[in-house]
């Protein structure tokens, strides 16, 4: 028995140090063939022999365009990539965003596979990147494909139409301005500038629910060198600064600074600190920089001055304060801001949050996403907040065609996503699956000589998409998963309220369904929901809305009766209410049966009663703002 265990515990032993050899090796080769990359790469160069016709035309070197071009020309399309910076890579390189949020399954596997599982291989495979292997391993993927041109330093003038389809593009570098055609269109720009120049309809910021100056803060990258890692490991696994996450490449949390560093310049902050180590370099995204507007080149040189002086104090700040960052040093700032939202594209499927909630698959899904929607702060007052953390959910085809215009697929953050829904999809490995699944598309249009939109409706022809990708390596494979109170009876009216933001579940998806419904809870949401649900009448609304509002502040903590709820909503939806307001608000249709039958009686509310109450009232709103 004895000789058995130890024959045993011996094999164990001898398996465990094989595999530490297999792995040690495999690094090894992983880091030379990294090097090797690094060492070869030589930036592209602007062309002059352009031709006059293409079957497809990306626009935009951002990890997503390189995905989209690549997938054209390796599905047979003559492709043609432009970039109007020198290099490739865009938010990743210009603006050193190297902290990859990978969205994964519940087993921790990447649901970001395809080509920019490609990509991230050449980079190690890690959480974070260098930012010269970034570019090397994009114009890698680039270079290996003969049907794919590269043009950088070119501007995009014009897009010019026949009607609603786009027919060509005029161009111009150092040599000279070309028009050139394309059979199928690819905008993978940050702020869809190409859709927006060929009269895409559009919407910017919260717009969509009524929150059109909603401007998530902006950040520059910090990248410093001279930092000692084993010490900020130990600050991590201590209370300093409350202390992070953190693997071999990565820590996130420190979460006192929001409190303890005390900005040099108003309208900037520091948040927790999510920390990237690549050799011996250190970039850090934490600077928050707000009121700064996305889409004008003027107030972003200003927000880079303005985050160029508070790195300064920042690095003095950590050398004081910070174990492990007394010799740290600025290496060099970013070219670029990091820009979480501008422009969203109307698309044929503007993905609604209600399908993050509800984890939903579609026909159509060309990727599958997962990344918790994070809406960042606005203001140096509010520490913004995550809406819900879905488990996974499908982006439809439909989401990538945009309205009006033909001939055109938009990828990136700028694509048919509600807003909300944007938190989530508008991270770069997902708009990379979407930009692989939009090249791919491209070429299957080319060959069934068929627009986008005819395509996003054909069944068939989606299928065979969706199977391409699968080949290519993508993950498209059909799934269904269960979400938070699903099958409740107030099931539906969560996903409406989560369709304007009116209920947040965090990072554990708890809307806390069976706490009582303040009065000052339900007059603000309230106030919220018709604002959002019907902008345009906000005026008309606004004075009565504030009325409830000072009618509970000395009793908003008391808990809210079914009766003064239909009292409150007939002052502001009807203009008048008395003691048969319930009655009432069933007789207009405002209250459906199927919420009246579950609230028979005048009764201190619960959150889901008041919340299923709220949702009545604004599909009510919707159908008079539609009429």
């Amino acid at each position: 028995m004895g000789r058995k265990i130890l024959w045993v515990a011996a094999t164990i032993i001898v398996i465990l140090l094989g595999l530490g050899a297999y792995y040690y090796i495999k690094e090894m080769i992983s880091e030379r063939a990294y090097q090797q990359l690094v060492e070869a790469y030589q930036k592209p160069v602007p062309i002059q022999d352009i031709e006059e016709q293409y079957d497809v035309i990306v626009i935009g070197g951002e990890p997503e365009g390189v995905a989209a071009a690549v997938a054209a020309a390796r599905n047979g399309a003559k492709t043609l990539l432009v970039e109007k910076r020198e290099e490739l890579g865009g938010l990743f390189t210009y603006g050193m965003l190297n902290f990859l949020d990978i969205p994964r399954d519940g087993n921790n596997h990447s649901l970001s596979e395809g080509i920019f599982k490609e990509w991230h291989k050449l980079v190690k495979g890690k959480d974070a990147f260098g930012i010269v292997g970034a570019k090397a391993a994009f114009k890698k993927l680039v270079d290996e494909e003969p049907n794919l041109t590269l043009s950088v330093q070119t501007e995009v003038i014009k897009a010019n139409l026949n009607q609603q389809q786009l027919a060509s593009v005029t161009l111009k570098n150092e040599f000279g301005t070309y028009v050139v055609t394309g059979k199928s269109f690819i905008d993978a720009t940050q702020d869809a500038d190409f859709a927006t120049m060929a009269g895409v309809p559009y919407f910017v910021g919260g717009e969509d629910i009524g929150i059109k100056d909603k401007r998530m803060a902006v950040t520059l990258m910090l990248h410093l060198k001279n930092v000692d890692w084993d010490q900020v490991k130990a600050a991590a696994n201590s209370d300093v600064f409350g202390g992070a996450n953190l693997n071999a490449s990565v820590m996130w949390g420190f979460t006192k600074l929001h409190d303890e560093y005390k900005p040099l310049q108003e309208g900037v902050r520091l948040r927790g600190l999510n920390l990237a180590r690549v050799d011996d370099e250190y970039f850090i995204n934490a600077l928050q920089i707000f009121g700064v507007d996305g889409l004008s080149e003027h107030s972003k040189q200003a927000a880079i001055i303005v985050g160029k002086k508070e790195t300064e104090h920042i690095l003095h700040y950590l050398q004081e304060h910070f174990p492990g960052f007394e010799q740290a040093e600025v290496v060099s700032y970013p070219e670029e801001l990091y820009v979480r939202e501008t422009r969203h594209i109307w698309a044929e499927y503007q993905l609604p949050m209600a399908d993050i909630w509800t984890n939903s698959d579609h026909w159509d899904s060309i990727g599958i996403a997962s990344y918790p929607v994070d809406v960042q702060a606005q203001t140096p007052h509010d520490y913004g907040y995550v809406i819900a953390a879905p488990k996974q959910y499908a982006i439809p085809f439909r989401s990538l065609v945009p309205k009006d215009i033909d001939g055109l697929l938009v990828v990136g953050r700028s694509a048919g996503y509600s807003s909300l829904a944007a938190g989530s999809a508008r991270i770069v490995p997902t708009g990379m699956v979407a930009g692989e699944a939009a090249g791919t598309a491209a070429a299957l249009a080319l060959e069934h000589t068929i627009s986008f939109r005819e395509m996003s409706q054909d069944k068939d022809l989606i299928a065979s998409l969706r199977k391409q990708l699968a080949k290519q390596g993508a993950y498209v494979d059909a799934f269904s998963v269960d979400y938070p109170y699903q099958g409740e009876w107030y099931d539906e009216a969560i996903q409406t309220l989560i369709n304007y933001g009116l209920v947040v579940g965090g990072y554990d998806n708890d809307l806390n369904v069976d706490s009582k419904a303040t009065k000052l809870k339900f007059a603000k949401t309230l106030k919220e929901s018709m604002l959002r649900a019907y902008p345009e009448n906000a005026t008309n609304m606004r004075d009565q809305l504030e009325i409830v509002i000072n009618k509970v502040y000395s009793t908003g903590d008391e808990t809210i009766t079914r009766d003064e709820v239909a009292q409150y909503l007939a002052d502001v939806l009807i203009g008048e209410s008395n003691t048969t307001s319930w009655d009432t608000l069933i007789d207009k249709g405002i209250v459906t049966e199927k919420v009246a039958d579950k609230i028979k009686d005048n009764k201190k509310l619960k959150l889901k009663e008041m919340y299923a109450i709220m949702a009545d009232a604004i599909r009510y709103v919707e159908k008079e703002r539609s009429s």
